[in-house]
């Protein structure tokens, strides 16, 4: 014997379509009609990009002042910030494109961004490690702390990497005092170690040595004196809750690779670009002056990867000069309008239910096409 089933009146293509075309429009109307919102604490960003531009200007009159020639090759846009391949006082290896690309003053807004984040607010204690690897990163980082209010204590690396602050009578202490002396910023390093491997400029030549201490000499900071990597971290924490003294230090920011500061090669890959609110995991970690602060709670930005953080915040790969202050989505992002996305949303309910729970749907339907839809009898199936 067969069985007879019914198949209940369903709702008309057409209708389903149109809910559909209605879905595809909202849809449509978000992603084209997109706003542009300012960012949290764009104020800030503004004055530390425009004091960061300021300082990167100064570093070059004083430059050339001084004699100091640029090479047109290496530094094509003239900015005074990128140095040299190989001088008595370079330290490591490094790469010409991270060098050209740190020379944006828009980093200090990033870096305003992540101490933001943070919880850092003006009046607050942020400790701060200096490579002269990167004297650009060290004016965005000078500039963004200056534009918070914030209270630094800052020690620095004297050596630096290839095309970094590698010329033996201008070196980053030397820019950094140059910046003082001229009140662009109030403040400088409070002690400097050599760098280099094991924070004493190991593998370096005698003479690259004696440039290194006598530019920390002429600086007038003090010199921190370390007999290996371990005894440079434990001098730097030091010296760091010294000069703190009662005040917790809210957050420390690295720039660069110095090895007191983020240990190893090993020890600079642990932490990711960037904000880092907890500490990385792992039994086998390099001690470090990051990890340290990291392990008693203490935020850490971490300034590197320097072509990750490029692409995530819209800055350019490939600057043809220095970029206009303003520049990112670290200021501006393009968002979603959020009216018509609610506007969206209700046309889409309003047509489901036009369509599917009430009539209104199908007398529009005969209205639009002239077409007789009369209500079909269930439909017997065998």
């Amino acid at each position: 014997m067969k069985k007879v089933y019914w198949r209940p009146q369903g709702v008309p293509r057409r209708a389903m379509l149109l809910i559909a075309m209605v879905a595809v429009a909202g849809f449509l109307a978000v992603e084209k009609f997109q706003v542009s919102t300012r960012q949290r604490n764009y104020a800030e960003k503004m004055t530390a990009s425009r004091l960061a531009l300021e300082a990167f200007n100064a570093i070059k009159s004083e430059k050339l002042g001084r004699g100091i020639g640029i090479d047109p090759e290496a530094d094509p846009y003239q900015t005074g910030l990128i140095g040299r391949s190989v001088t008595p006082v370079t330290s490591n290896t490094g790469y010409i494109s991270a060098k050209r690309l740190s020379v944006n003053p828009n980093f200090a807004a990033l870096v305003v961004h992540w101490l933001s984040r943070a919880g850092v607010a003006k009046g607050d204690v942020v400790a701060v490690g200096a490579s002269g690897s990167f004297p650009a990163l060290c004016i965005s980082t000078f500039a963004a702390v200056q534009a918070m209010e914030l209270t630094p204590i800052v020690i620095a690396s004297a050596s630096a990497s290839e095309w970094g602050a590698n010329d033996p009578s201008f070196m980053w202490l030397d820019m950094e005092k140059a910046l003082f002396d001229k009140r662009i910023f109030g403040f400088r390093s409070i002690a400097a170690s050599r760098g280099g491997i094991e924070d004493y400029g190991f593998g370096m030549s005698e003479e690259g040595r004696k440039l290194i201490d006598q530019g920390i000499e002429r600086s007038g900071v003090d010199r921190i004196d370390a007999k290996n990597l371990a005894d440079g971290i434990d001098q730097r924490m030091q010296l760091f809750e010294a000069k703190a003294g009662n005040k917790p230090i809210k957050a420390y920011v690295n720039v660069g690779g110095g090895t007191a500061s983020v240990g190893t090669h090993v020890g600079k890959k642990q932490f990711k670009p960037g904000l880092n609110l907890d500490p990385p995991r792992g039994s086998d970690l390099a001690d470090s002056v990051m990890l340290r602060f990291a392990e008693r709670g203490v935020p850490v930005v971490h300034l590197t990867s320097l072509e990750a953080l490029a692409k995530q915040y819209a800055f350019p790969s490939e600057p043809k000069g220095i970029p206009r202050v303003g520049e990112g989505k670290v200021f501006v992002r393009e968002e979603y309008n959020r009216w018509i996305a609610a506007g969206g949303l209700l046309a889409v309910f309003a047509a489901m239910l036009a369509f599917i729970r009430l009539d209104v749907g199908a007398r529009i339907l005969q209205g639009v096409w002239r077409r007789k839809d009369r209500a079909r009898q269930p439909e017997q199936m065998v």
